[in-house]
């Protein structure tokens, strides 16, 4: 029996399947690469999929469109994306220059955003949330907006992402929200001290976790900067830069000594933590072997005193460094 934890009113596989580095982030990939990645995650079982319109400026969601098309498999996927941030230039500015990663809740946005994700995916997308928050819009107007989306049926579920514990329970005085994904792994725990998961739980929101294997490091693949390819995102987050990943990698190495010690591997073992809390972690990955391996995590199962052994680990380690860069910085906790 496949390993489920529930979503709202349903009971989704774990973990799922983030899709974002088949489009952007972690160096280049390979559409035909990446399609043979994604038959392999559905024939699998791994079905809990998330995009969203800023990757790859709408390639993403092109991709899953695409393979669900080819594929004919629309019925068996659950598929999350968002909007909040603009995929169009902006006037008089260079069409090939990096987006300005500047969010925006406006209903107009949303309500446009909407037909755009269902036109590149083919269907519509299962739960769809606002990817970051935008102060200058009055959240009665954006939470409304997207409860609009959920009465038209253009989406079944609505959802926030790495917004602040505030934030999140005046949105659901408005509408219930179901899902808000935020990065949590062992890597990264900000948000249990911040209160925010405990504000989600307590309203009933769905907690969906990206990044769970902390950017890739908790795979123990990552010894240092010159592992990152051109591209690579993580050339850009303090955590990850000389100064301070050495140190960073304490946790990572006592990961690689308790999985060995526990029979898996230390990707395995940190998605089972993330698991065991009550989150559905999302791991990307370009290849089907990572797919396999990240999937199979559902096997891993924590003992009390191997859950109070990892809780003592995170305690000690306080990885040093910004978890993004400073301008992205001031996009999330809002």
């Amino acid at each position: 029996m496949p390993r489920t934890l529930a979503f709202q009113d349903i009971q989704v596989p774990v973990p799922g399947f983030g899709a974002m580095g088949l489009s952007q982030g972690y160096g280049p990939a390979d559409d035909a690469t990446s399609m043979k990645t994604l038959k392999h995650t559905l024939d699998i079982g791994c079905t809990f999929w998330d995009t969203a319109v800023v990757y790859g400026k709408g390639h993403n969601e092109t991709l899953l469109g695409q393979f669900i098309k080819e594929n004919n498999c629309r019925n068996k996927l659950f598929i999350a994306s968002k909007c909040g941030f603009p995929i169009e230039p902006q006037p008089g500015a260079d069409p090939n220059a990096p987006l300005a990663m500047i969010p925006t809740n406006k209903p107009e946005h949303i309500a446009s955003y909407i037909e755009q994700t269902r036109e590149r995916l083919g269907s519509y997308p299962d739960l769809y949330y606002l990817h970051r928050m935008d102060p200058s819009t009055p959240l009665k107007d954006s939470i409304g907006a997207l409860q609009k989306l959920k009465e038209q049926g253009k989406t079944k579920y609505i959802g926030l992402s790495e917004c602040g514990p505030e934030t999140l329970r005046q949105a659901c005085a408005i509408a219930h929200i179901d899902a808000l994904q935020i990065e949590y792994s062992p890597w990264f725990t900000d948000h249990e001290q911040s209160g925010l998961i405990a504000t989600a739980k307590e309203l009933g929101v769905t907690i969906i976790a990206f990044s769970p294997l902390g950017k890739g490091v908790l795979t123990g693949s990552v010894r240092s900067t010159a592992d990152f390819k051109e591209g690579d995102v993580r050339n850009t987050i303090p955590r990850f830069d000389k100064e301070h990943l050495p140190a960073n990698l304490k946790l990572v190495d006592a990961f690689v000594s308790l999985a060995k010690k526990k029979g898996c591997t230390p990707a395995q073992l940190s998605l089972a933590w993330v698991m065991a809390q009550g989150a559905i972690p999302i791991p990307g990955t370009k290849t089907s072997a990572r797919v396999d391996e990240n999937f199979a995590a559902r096997d891993v199962v924590l003992t009390a005193e191997e859950e109070t052994e990892i809780r003592k680990l995170i305690e000690d380690a306080k990885p040093a460094g910004n978890r993004y860069s400073d301008f992205h910085m001031k996009l999330v906790g809002l």
